[in-house]
């Protein structure tokens, strides 16, 4: 097998597993990530999974929903209209 294929081969797993995970259901994404939880794998990925074993809101936000409101902006702005130089 060529380094080629075998680049091609990591990307596509590596592009299906993203997928396959952001698509799935949450309760399913929270069980999978706990049963992940118990198997010794880097510790870069435990953080990311304790976080999706631990999620309560259906889209992982983390309570973004409880963010303040912006501001409100004015409806109307003033144009400013700049003159063109003729040539």
């Amino acid at each position: 097998m060529s380094i080629q294929a075998l680049i091609v081969f990591g990307l596509v797993a590596g592009s299906l597993a993203y997928a396959v995970w952001t698509l799935m259901p949450q309760a399913v994404r929270r069980a999978l990530a706990g049963a992940l939880l118990r198997l010794p794998l880097p510790q870069r990925l435990r953080p990311a999974l304790q976080a999706a074993a631990a999620a309560k809101s259906g889209c992982c936000c983390s309570g973004c929903d409880l963010a303040q409101p912006k501001a409100p902006r004015p409806l109307a702005q003033a144009l400013v209209f700049h003159p063109r130089k003729h040539a």
